[in-house]
């Protein structure tokens, strides 16, 4: 299970956590403007945005899980089992596989406003990239500088959710989400007053009182409350280092440990790495599950109008720094 946040401070952040039990060897991947994209069914483009994002790289090319491109959009695919549905191809529509989905969107759009007009001729159609790497059931979230949208494609058809909260996590479906903050309306960062009972001296006997009912569980339900909770509520300096360190702090509030989701024999899902990208300046951010240190790639210090992939390993090992 996953989740996905956008901040804003001076500039403006996207970035999530990816929680799995396994890991594919992700790597941070910059995608040039000539890197060819082939679609499976016809198209293709041979100038584009530039991206960058973390993916996995087979056969050369990109799967991305998160990214952003150079106007500043961003985008993640998240879990989103038993509710995703890939229909066939529909004639008339660009059909894109949803392992496509994303260099799909950040080659070519912009600004929210252009993701909504691409998607009005795009139908996402079931196939996988190959034998050993079926269809992943997602659920995507797509921002610019300033807004945010869910789309969703389930049995009805594809549904594009305005996201006033720019949070995003798994099932349910995105409206249920939303309409779900309203059972937690009474929710304050200020300290309650009595409204028990006028007959009854009551008390607060400890700080943070105002926010008691706020989900702490791991399920995505909760972690969407939680985390709209923490980010609407956050607060943080303007500067780089502020920002991004608020940012891993906002997700910190719904970090999966190891051992607290047992998925079976051996096996426990845990944050396996979280980003944190500033659209403004290219640069994607991560800490993964070994190493808490900040790690960044800056894409325009890479040759933007080149032909290959850059690809960087992730830095696993934790980094420690002794004082004495």
């Amino acid at each position: 299970m996953c989740t996905a946040i956008t901040y804003q401070t001076k500039d403006h952040y996207f970035g999530r956590n990816l929680d799995l039990e396994y890991s594919y060897h992700e790597t941070v991947s910059v995608m040039p403007r000539n890197f060819p994209l082939c679609y499976r069914k016809g198209s293709k483009m041979e100038h584009h945005y530039a991206m960058i994002g973390m993916a996995y790289v087979n056969e050369g090319y990109p799967l991305y899980y998160d990214a952003i491109n150079e106007k500043g959009l961003g985008m993640a695919g998240l879990n989103f089992p038993t509710n995703a549905y890939y229909g066939e191809e529909k004639e008339g529509k660009d059909n894109i596989a949803p392992f496509e989905f994303i260099p799909w969107v950040l080659s070519q759009c912009e600004t929210i406003s252009e993701v909504k007009e691409l998607l009005n001729h795009t139908n996402l159609v079931n196939l996988s990239f190959s034998d050993e790497l079926p269809v992943s059931p997602l659920h995507w979230m797509i921002s610019d500088k300033e807004k945010s949208i869910v789309v969703e494609c389930v049995q009805e058809g594809m549904k594009v959710y305005d996201n006033p909260v720019g949070i995003l996590t798994n099932n349910p479906t995105f409206d249920y989400h939303l309409f779900n903050l309203n059972n937690y309306i009474h929710l304050s960062t200020e300290q309650p007053t009595n409204q028990f009972s006028k007959q009854l001296s009551l008390h607060c006997y400890s700080r943070g009182m105002g926010a008691m009912g706020l989900p702490g569980d791991l399920s995505s339900l909760s972690r969407f409350v939680k985390a709209s909770f923490t980010k609407m509520n956050s607060l943080s300096g303007n500067s780089e280092s502020e920002s991004i360190s608020q940012f891993f702090h906002i997700l910190g509030s719904v970090y999966q440990q190891r051992g607290c989701v047992h998925m079976g024999e051996n096996q426990y899902e845990i944050t396996i790495y979280s980003s944190c990208c500033n659209q403004d300046k290219g640069i994607y951010y991560y800490t993964t599950y070994e190493n808490s240190q900040i790690t960044g790639v800056d894409m325009f210090h890479e040759d933007l109008d080149g032909s290959q992939l850059v690809c960087y390993g992730l830095r696993t090992g934790q980094q420690i720094f002794m004082q004495n």
